[in-house]
């Protein structure tokens, strides 16, 4: 049971989570049986949060396999609402490709144009280049209708008229055909919603890092391997700048913590190496308070489409994530009366994960007011708050990125705008979240440029990982109530 003072908090919950369904609902509804498969969508995917944070502020506490049970079974609705979609969608494309089909062909008969391109202004694309250009298109790929000049190449409005993938890759292949690596074909959302072409010459592409890049990349790689150690000195109860001489006692946890950190990189490289993505040389952001807040790694080449920057962005938080869980959960089983650390039993009500997983595995070792851990345990806690650290969904993040991919740019902005407010609020009582505030806004508030491909969006599959890294990212950094934690035997 709950007592009266949480009832405002929960009834705040459910008001907040039925409006969000119910405004969807509303605008579903006029979009017919597209519209509320989707909303359904989005039904499933709310709903082992709402359950699990609505019980959670009212005092009941769902343990790991419960969690895991709530996730699979959302899992598989999920998947299945979304074949059910894609085939109501098949039928709409069908009844609209048929229906544009002879409109076009009327139009055709009257006006008999020469050709499928209008050119409306002058463009900064040479004559002769836009000739091999507009010969791309056709009725059966994307019929363009206007050309607008943007940037240093141009914008083509129409209709499209195949499978997003498809109709990019023949597209491309085309314009590869007749222009070598002269240009570079986007396929992206326009304002209302229609998909354009715009094409750009590739020395638009982004670029290598220069020599000073480089240089400045090392130089913070070596300032991160001094916080890593000035950290587990600190952690060791003495500061390894005024006591150099006891580099060594600092030496083994500084280690742990930077080997996650490689393992996230990792992650990254070997997932970009698959796709044939170039990443750049990470940039370390240093950080006295848990070793370094991970690094900042851009890409080099041009994404293909959304499903290459999901896989690429969460490798990263998935290797460092697995490796510092691993740490974690090693360092529970081997910790035992005389460990390295004695911790208050408060300390493991500062994360639902790290605390659900101490009680399953020290037990009633919690109430006890010094709780003895092993090192691997506070090495683990400390890189899978890296790893949450990154997981927010806000700009160019990790979880930006996861974010970005799934559901499109504009709501990775909005998931930006709330991520930085949050932060903001709640760096009122924790340091740890402004200075992280404070890099995000500076360094990387600003979306992924899009991929070629940005109309096709990720499977149900990747929706699915990323809401589980989203919900394990909450879940690490959101600590423990008193009462739940009294519950649940901690203190």
């Amino acid at each position: 049971m709950f007592d009266s003072s949480e009832t405002p908090i929960i009834a705040a919950i459910l008001l907040v989570a039925f409006s969000i369904l119910g405004w969807g609902f509303y605008r579903a509804r006029p979009f017919g049986k597209l519209g509320i498969l989707a909303w359904l969508q989005s039904v499933i995917l709310m709903a082992p949060w709402l359950l699990f944070f609505g019980l959670f502020a009212a005092g009941i506490y769902i343990n790991i396999a419960g969690i895991l049970f709530l996730l699979v079974i959302s899992t598989g609705v999920y998947i299945f609402l979304g074949r059910q979609l894609r085939q109501a969608g098949q039928d709409v494309i069908l009844k609209q490709k048929a229906t544009e089909r002879l409109a076009s062909e009327a139009s055709a008969a009257e006006a008999n144009p020469t050709a499928p391109v209008i050119i409306v202004e002058v463009l900064p694309i040479p004559e002769e280049d836009m000739s091999a250009i507009k010969g791309i298109f056709g009725i059966d790929t994307f019929f363009a209708t206007e050309t607008i000049p943007y940037q240093e190449g141009a914008i083509f409005k129409g209709n499209l008229r195949g499978e997003p993938e498809e109709t990019h890759n023949r597209l491309t292949k085309s314009l590869r055909e007749r222009l070598g690596d002269k240009y570079r074909l986007f396929l992206v959302e326009n304002t209302d919603g229609k998909p354009v072409v715009i094409v750009l010459p590739s020395r638009t592409d982004p670029q290598s890092l220069k020599l000073g890049q480089k240089v400045f990349a090392v130089i913070l790689l070596a300032a991160t391997i001094g916080t890593n150690l000035e950290a587990a000195g600190l952690l060791l109860n003495f500061d390894l700048l005024t006591n150099p001489s006891r580099l060594l006692e600092a030496l083994p946890i500084g280690l742990g913590i930077f080997t996650v950190l490689v393992a996230h990189e990792i992650g990254h490289w070997l997932l970009a190496q698959r796709h044939q993505v170039r990443l750049s040389w990470p940039f370390f952001l240093p950080a006295v308070q848990i070793g370094s807040f991970g690094a900042i790694t851009r890409f080099e080449s041009l994404l293909p489409n959304r499903k290459v920057l999901f896989d690429i962005a969460l490798a990263g938080p998935a290797f460092g994530g697995i490796v510092s869980l691993i740490m974690l959960v090693t360092g529970l089983l081997l910790s035992h009366p005389g460990s390295l650390f004695q911790l208050p039993n408060q300390f493991f009500q500062g994360s639902i994960l790290v605390g659900s997983l101490a009680r399953v595995v020290l037990g009633s070792a919690l109430q006890s007011p010094l709780v003895n851990i092993h090192p691997l345990v506070v090495i683990g806690w400390l890189g899978l708050i890296i790893t949450a650290l990154n997981l927010m969904p806000a700009g160019q993040l990790d979880g930006g990125r996861i974010v970005q991919a799934i559901y499109g740019r504009k709501t990775a902005g909005r998931a930006t705008f709330a991520t930085l407010i949050l932060l903001a609020l709640v760096s009122l009582g924790n340091p740890l979240a402004m200075y992280w505030a404070i890099v995000i806004v500076f360094l990387q508030r600003d979306l992924e440029r899009p991929s070629l491909n940005e109309v096709t969006e990720p499977d149900d599959a990747r929706a699915a990982l990323g809401l589980l890294a989203l919900f394990l990212m909450i879940a690490t950094l959101l600590p423990l109530t008193p009462a739940l934690a009294g519950r649940l035997g901690i203190g």
